[in-house]
């Protein structure tokens, strides 16, 4: 396939609530989609800035999705069954792993529509069954975060994520558990805050509430491996498994139970995909627009398939914390995103939406 243009748009959404966690607070969410056109046809891709994490800012990807991946992918034309051949020509002229999500992710979009299959049988899935969500909940005082799971919860959501390492987070969890009761499951996400003896008197406090597991409590492997001595909770890494390697590295450590994939922090589907072959994985969102949650949808529905589901809620419902969107991809109905069988993703992008959100 013959790539002919690429178009790269910086624009954000607004969070309806304050997005608050132990790495700071967020009112709008700075993204990037990509358009790929190539033989008449147009691919959609999309990242995020992971700025929070001390990753690039939005107009350095930009650039580099510019400067380094165009450049790589037009070394060759693009062969619909070796999608992950054009990636490497990405990674190789050193492009970061958010600015080749973007890439990977528009490449699928684009060979699926030339092919006539979804992404999801592309990635090895026979049908797209339902993916289901947990709920997320940003840091808050008892009486906002008894509104807020309320809500969540008469949207038919049964797991909840809690953002933690913030005064109070005790206090947060055992609201939620007491406003919803002993059948929902608690997940807590520290995004690496705590140091091992904080992490373990709160694990500690926290076990009589049940906690499903704890998303990256500490911040690196070895912490990990020393903190899952000392408490029962289930671990799973984030921030700190970032790549095919560190999954490796994780497993050969003990340091995590499983692992939380994130398209744009690992640099795409094929490199999600390729984590989960490693280590029981669920597919959560960096907080991206319809883009990047159908796409990561696509990627939950094949790890089914190819052995790597960890069997439990993805965190793909994110969408619903933002008061505006720029289109419609993966349907949600209830706490289930549910996809189709429409060539490549299946998203469609409200022209006049894009347009008011642009940054550029």
């Amino acid at each position: 396939m013959r790539l002919e243009e690429i178009e790269v748009i910086p624009y954000s959404l607004p969070f309806r609530e304050p997005y608050i966690t132990a790495r700071g607070e967020l009112h709008e969410r700075n993204l990037i989609l990509v358009r790929i056109r190539g033989e008449g046809l147009e691919g959609l891709g999309e990242t995020a800035s992971l700025s929070l994490r001390g990753g690039p800012g939005i107009e350095a990807i930009a650039t580099e999705i510019r400067e380094r991946c165009w450049p790589g992918l037009l070394e060759g034309e693009v062969d619909p069954n070796r999608i992950w051949s054009a990636i490497a020509r990405c990674r190789n002229r050193g492009a970061s792993p958010q600015a080749v999500a973007a890439v990977d992710i528009a490449l699928h979009d684009l060979v699926g529509r030339a092919s006539g299959n979804p992404v999801w049988r592309l990635l090895g899935a026979q049908e797209a069954a339902p993916v289901i969500c947990n709920a997320t909940l940003p840091g808050a005082n008892p009486a906002e975060t008894r509104r807020l799971a309320g809500e969540w919860a008469a949207q038919g959501f049964s797991t909840f994520k809690l953002k933690v390492g913030l005064a109070g987070d005790v206090t947060q969890v055992a609201t939620v558990r007491r406003t919803l009761g002993d059948e929902i499951a608690i997940r807590v996400d520290a995004n690496g805050a705590w140091s091992v003896d904080a992490a373990a008197d709160r694990l500690e406090a926290l076990a009589q509430h049940r906690i499903e597991l704890a998303e990256q409590p500490v911040g690196t492997f070895e912490q990990m491996v020393e903190l899952r001595r000392r408490v029962e909770a289930p671990v799973a890494a984030d921030e700190s498994l970032v790549s095919p390697f560190d999954a490796r590295r994780a497993k050969e450590l003990g340091a995590c139970d499983v692992a939380a994939v994130k398209v744009a922090k690992v640099g795409g589907l094929g490199a999600a995909l390729e984590i989960a072959e490693t280590m029981q994985s669920y597919v959560s969102s960096s907080l991206e627009g319809p883009v990047g949650i159908t796409a990561a949808a696509h990627a939950a529905v094949a790890l089914r398939y190819r052995g790597g589901d960890a069997g439990v809620a993805h965190g793909l419902a994110t969408e619903r914390l933002f008061s505006a969107t720029v289109g419609r991809g993966a349907s949600a109905v209830d706490d289930e995103l549910r996809l189709d069988a429409r060539p490549g993703l299946g998203v469609e992008i409200d022209e006049e939406a894009l347009a008011a959100r642009r940054l550029d």
